[in-house]
């Protein structure tokens, strides 16, 4: 008998539930979380016909595979990749119908590092603190996924749209993340917060939802020892002791120690979900609004 779940038959290498996060809870040490590129995830919701809250699936590089029980509509964003129901190739970025007991295939990323997968009604594990999002650092909401796992789903908000495909963006080739300095630009030498915006970077394979990491000339600091534990937010641009920058994403830690050269704007930081390691890195210096 059919119900309303689905079956994970390979889980990838990475494969969360995310949705828009718990904001408002820093002052407990919990992240944001939520999905990387919070665009791609609204749209394959808006496809599949669920609400703009609804959780969905993020996959990194390598897709995943899954088996609904009940026949639903899916829509795969984000990262372009291959998409294939029951063995025969199926549309990326439009609504799909995969019937119940058939294999829905997202394959390795062809461009791009996170395909997003929403399922008509919504991946529906219990919320914590409002959320279904799995966060990464504190270990909050449901666990990466696992061969084997059985997620349920909700009930269908409405229709899924009606287009034959949604335009979606590249992912960059160049990520270009415009910078408001401060609060510790004053820890680094004028030639360093100069450094920043003028030298290039690449994005380092060590990067995951905690922070992109970057490869480039380290920024030299004016000061000797280190800050007392301070709030961080989403975007911020911190220094470690090796002086390569670190940009802040969803599952950042709430609280630390290291100097924040700048902050990211917010509405860049979706594409940083996508660039992939060794894509050129460009910080931009902005006015303070």
């Amino acid at each position: 008998m059919s119900d309303r779940a689905l079956v994970v038959v390979r889980a990838g290498a990475l494969t969360t539930v995310q949705d828009r996060g718990r904001p408002g809870h820093a002052h407990l040490g919990v992240p944001r979380s939520g999905a990387l590129d919070p665009p791609a995830a609204a749209l394959v919701n808006r496809l599949a016909g669920n609400a703009p809250d609804a959780a969905v699936l993020e996959t990194t590089l390598n897709g995943c595979a899954l088996r609904p029980r009940s026949t639903v509509t899916v829509a795969v964003g984000g990262a372009f990749c291959p998409v294939a129901v029951g063995g025969r190739p199926a549309a990326w970025g439009a609504p799909v119908v995969v019937p119940a007991g058939e294999l829905l295939e997202v394959g390795a990323a062809v461009a791009g590092v996170r395909a997003y997968v929403a399922v008509s009604g919504g991946i529906a594990p219990e919320p914590v603190l409002g959320s279904r999002s799995t966060d990464l650092l504190s270990g909050l909401g449901p666990p990466p996924l696992t061969d084997g796992t059985v997620l349920p789903l909700g009930t269908p908000a409405g229709p899924p749209a009606r287009v034959d495909a949604a335009p979606q963006p590249r992912p960059p080739a160049e990520l270009v993340l415009r910078v408001t300095p401060g609060p510790r630009d004053d820890w680094f030498t004028g030639r360093a917060v100069r450094e920043l915006t003028t030298r290039a970077y690449r994005v380092s394979s060590a990067s995951n939802r905690i922070g992109l990491r970057t490869e480039g000339p380290a920024l030299e600091r004016a000061r000797t020892g280190e800050l007392p534990s301070e709030g961080m937010v989403l975007g911020a641009v911190q220094v470690p002791p090796d002086g390569r920058p670190v940009v802040f994403l969803a599952d950042h830690p709430t609280t630390g120690g290291y100097p924040v050269i700048a902050v990211v704007r917010a509405a860049d930081l979706p594409a940083a979900a996508q660039a992939v390691p060794g894509t050129a890195v460009r910080f931009v210096a902005v006015r303070r609004r």
